[in-house]
């Protein structure tokens, strides 16, 4: 196991529990309106009060591929982040535009509110990041109000409910495509997500560098094999990768047959020296495991399982 020291572990918001108050917000892409009231639905199956922010159905009325507005947007991110009633904001989908809000947000008030759960993925990688550099905040990885996955796989739905009521059931995360791709063990903090996001977020002063010893989230969507060498080499040669104390790769739907990506994930991680699994089950995929971000863990690469050392939440 590496045994240098790891980082510090951010700061866990409290567990969820039945009549919480949870705002669904869109930070990102347009958000079709039937998929988003049946996640609405599934959470209020759950006992959470669910608030949809006031411009989580817009679209932007010269950029389509935009929910609405940057200042509406934030505005909404805002509000809901700032009202300490509210114990998680749900994101409604990924896309893109979260990196067009950061800037925008208040980020000193944000510091000053109650810590609260982040949900999402995607796109929402560049919010993950900024929350834990500006706010040391711990925050899940994980399948959004609208998304296909939550909808559909009861599975990917559980595993979501259980790590927001009761994380203690969910500290080691596998699946049955997990294996080995570099054996050994490490300890460190999870960071990471969409691996696009991550390479177009290196050198921005919102996210911030990895710190060393971090155990290193990866995992995209419909990127051709050359595109993902690209994002691949480029986190390599920004720095951001010299100090990981291990990677844990997720899915890769729609970027290309597997025998090739593993290879580039190889090619590319491999010299790193560090442990390294594959197919954790997190990412876009039709199947998903909620992954803490910020979170004290052990990776056993031998064993293929990431393992909390302390429940997701508090």
């Amino acid at each position: 196991m590496t045994t240098a020291r790891p980082p510090r572990p951010l700061t866990r918001p409290r567990r969820l529990r039945p009549g919480d108050r949870v705002a669904v917000v869109a930070p990102s892409g347009p958000v079709p309106a039937d998929r988003l009231a049946r996640g609405c639905d599934l959470l209020r199956s759950w006992g959470l009060a669910v608030e949809v922010a006031p411009h989580a159905l817009d679209t932007h009325p010269r950029l389509p591929h935009l929910a609405g507005t940057d200042a509406d947007r934030a505005g909404d991110l805002q509000r809901a982040w700032l009202d300490p009633g509210i114990a998680a904001v749900v994101c409604a989908r990924g896309g893109y535009g979260v990196q067009r809000l950061l800037d925008l947000l208040d980020w000193p008030a944000l510091a000053e509110a109650p810590p609260k759960v982040l949900v999402g993925h995607s796109d929402i990688t560049a919010l993950h990041r900024a929350v834990a550099h500006r706010l040391g905040l711990a925050s899940l990885h994980g399948p959004m109000a609208a998304s296909e996955a939550l909808l559909t796989d009861p599975a990917t739905a559980e595993h979501l409910r259980r790590t927001l009521f009761e994380p203690e059931t969910v500290r080691t995360l596998t699946a049955p495509t997990a294996e080995t791709l570099v054996p050994g063990r490490a300890r460190g903090v999870t960071a990471g997500g969409c691996a696009t996001l991550l390479a177009a977020e290196c050198g921005t002063q919102g996210s911030g560098p990895l710190p060393p010893g971090t155990i290193l989230l990866l995992e995209d969507v419909g990127e051709a094999l050359y595109r993902l060498d690209r994002v691949l080499t480029q986190l390599l040669r920004s720095g951001q990768l010299a100090q990981v104390a291990g990677i844990a790769l997720g899915s890769w739907t729609g970027c290309g047959p597997a025998d090739p990506v593993r290879e580039l994930m190889l090619d590319r991680l491999g010299p790193l020296g560090v442990p390294i699994v594959r197919e954790l089950g997190f990412g876009h995929g039709p199947s998903t495991l909620t992954v803490p971000l910020g979170a004290d863990a052990v990776l056993d690469a031998d064993a293929a399982t990431l393992t909390l050392t302390a429940p997701a939440l508090r």
